[in-house]
C-alpha cells in the first residue's frame, strides 16, 4: 500500500502571504496541484501554461485564489516577457514545472527534433525564465527557485536518453545557481519525482528500451504518487521551510533512489 492511500494535504494557513510566485506547468498535473497549494496558503500565483484552455479551467473552478493566468510557450522569450510582466517587478519564488517526456528511445535512435524539442522545453525555457526572475530576486536580496526535475536526473533507467540528459542538466542548473547565488540570498534546489500520477505522456517507442527498462520497472517502482505529494515537496523547498537548503536534491520518489 502506498503512501497516497493515506496521506491527506493540510494546508498551512499564510505560508505563502505577501508572496508572488511563478509557476509553469500550472495547467495540469504536478504544476497545477503546486498553484493551488501556494494559492491557497496565501500567495499570488503566477499561473503559466502553455494550454490556454486548462488555465481557464483552473479559474473557473478556483475564483476565490489569487491566481494570474498566463498562456503560452513558456520556452519563448516572448512568454518569458508576459510572465515576468505578470509578476508586476516582485518575483519572491519560482517553481519551474513544466516538462515533456521522450519516447524511451536510447541515444542511437534520438532524432532530432525529440533532442531539440525535450531540451527547449525541459531545460532551456527553464534557464530563461530563471534567468529573468534572478535579477528582481538580487535586488530583493531574498529568493527561492525550485527546479523539478526526475528520477532520471538521478539514474539512466527511468526514460531515454534525450530526457535523461535534459534532467541531468536540470540538477546541473540547480547546483550551478545555488553556489552562485547563495552568498546573495537566493536559494536553488530540485525536486525528482518519481512515478506520478500526471498528464505527461510516456510512450514505449523503442523496442530496445521496452527489452531493457520494462523489467526494472515493472520490479522497482514504488506505488505512483498523486501530483499533490509532489506540490507538498515542492512548496516545502519553495517556502521558509526550506531554509538552510540551498544546491539540495529531494528525490520525492517513494524510495525508488534509494534501491
Amino acid at each position: 500500500m502506498g503512501t497516497e492511500a493515506t496521506w491527506q494535504e493540510a494546508i498551512t494557513s499564510g505560508r505563502f502571504s505577501g508572496r508572488t510566485v511563478i509557476v509553469t506547468g500550472a495547467g495540469s498535473g504536478i504544476g497545477q496541484a503546486t498553484a493551488l497549494r501556494i494559492a491557497k496558503e496565501g500567495g499570488r500565483v503566477i499561473a503559466a501554461d502553455i494550454s490556454k484552455e486548462r488555465l481557464d479551467d483552473l479559474m473557473t473552478a478556483n475564483a476565490g485564489l489569487d491566481l494570474v493566468p498566463v498562456a503560452g510557450d513558456i520556452s519563448t522569450e516572448e512568454t518569458v516577457a508576459a510572465v515576468v510582466a505578470a509578476a508586476g517587478g516582485r518575483v519572491d519564488a519560482l517553481a519551474n514545472v513544466a516538462g515533456i517526456m521522450d519516447s524511451f528511445a536510447p541515444v542511437h535512435e534520438v532524432d532530432d527534433d525529440t533532442w531539440d524539442r525535450v531540451f527547449r522545453i525541459n531545460v532551456t525555457a527553464l534557464m530563461r525564465l530563471t534567468r529573468a526572475v534572478v535579477p528582481l530576486m538580487l535586488e530583493a536580496g531574498t529568493g527561492s527557485v525550485v527546479n523539478v526535475s526526475s528520477e532520471a536526473g538521478l539514474r539512466g533507467s527511468a526514460a531515454g536518453a534525450a530526457y535523461t540528459a535534459s534532467k541531468h542538466a536540470v540538477i546541473g542548473l540547480t547546483k550551478n545557481s545555488a553556489v552562485m547565488y547563495g552568498p546573495k540570498g537566493l536559494r536553488f534546489n530540485a525536486v525528482a519525482p518519481g512515478a506520478t500520477i500526471t498528464n505527461i505522456v510516456a510512450n514505449w517507442g523503442s523496442q530496445l528500451a521496452a527489452e531493457r527498462l520494462g523489467p526494472l520497472m515493472q520490479v522497482n517502482i514504488p506505488t505512483p504518487a498523486t501530483s499533490a505529494q509532489l506540490a507538498a515537496s515542492i512548496t516545502f523547498l519553495l517556502s521558509d521551510d526550506g531554509t538552510n537548503l540551498n544546491g539540495a536534491v529531494l528525490a520525492s520518489d517513494g524510495g525508488w533512489s534509494a534501491l
